[in-house]
């Protein structure tokens, strides 16, 4: 088995590489690129060995919309999301204690992957997240109560990849999928 040399680039993520896709396309359908143009750029971005590569592909495309991501914040009392809501490409939720509830199952989810950062007190949350989503959990920190989520046996391909991060003080957090 040989290993990677010390100097080697890491490797591009599956996540990365759609981002970039789908940067590309956002590019074409607001007219910033020509089609010939979008052809290049995407085989650069889908033939990328190293991170730079992909950079190089997005380099001369404006920033992203800044509506991509959102904060709610509460001191205290209830902070609720259900029904037919969009969803930004990063959500920040914030509150010192009051209780969390976060429903996506029949959220409008536009980006193949979302990021909850959530920043909690003394308040509980719960996310009910969409039945073929795929649940990211590794950069939450859980303070006094742990994390309630069991992963379905088996997902269906095609699914948002939610990923939770941040900081839970005294709160529990509970993830479920959606029934359908």
């Amino acid at each position: 088995m040989t290993s990677l040399p010390e100097d080697s680039p890491p490797l591009i993520g599956e996540d990365a590489r759609d981002a970039a896709v789908q940067r590309l396309q956002e590019a074409y359908s607001e007219g910033l690129i020509s089609h010939e143009e979008l052809d290049g750029r995407l085989h650069q971005v889908l033939t990328a060995k190293a991170h730079s590569e992909l950079v190089a592909a997005l380099a001369s495309l404006p920033a992203e919309h800044p509506d991509t991501a959102s904060t709610i914040a509460a001191a205290g009392g209830r902070i609720q999301r259900r029904g037919a809501w969009r969803v930004p490409r990063i959500l920040k939720v914030e509150s010192a204690y009051g209780r969390v509830r976060l429903d996506l199952s029949r959220a409008v989810i536009e980006h193949p992957a979302v990021d909850i950062e959530l920043q909690l007190g003394t308040g509980g949350a719960r996310i009910t997240v969409p039945r073929d989503a795929v649940v990211d959990v590794e950069g939450l920190r859980t303070g006094w109560k742990d994390l309630r989520y069991k992963a379905p046996r088996r997902s269906r391909p095609g699914g948002p990849t939610i990923r939770i991060s941040g900081t839970m003080g005294f709160g529990r957090l509970k993830i479920r999928h959606a029934r359908r």
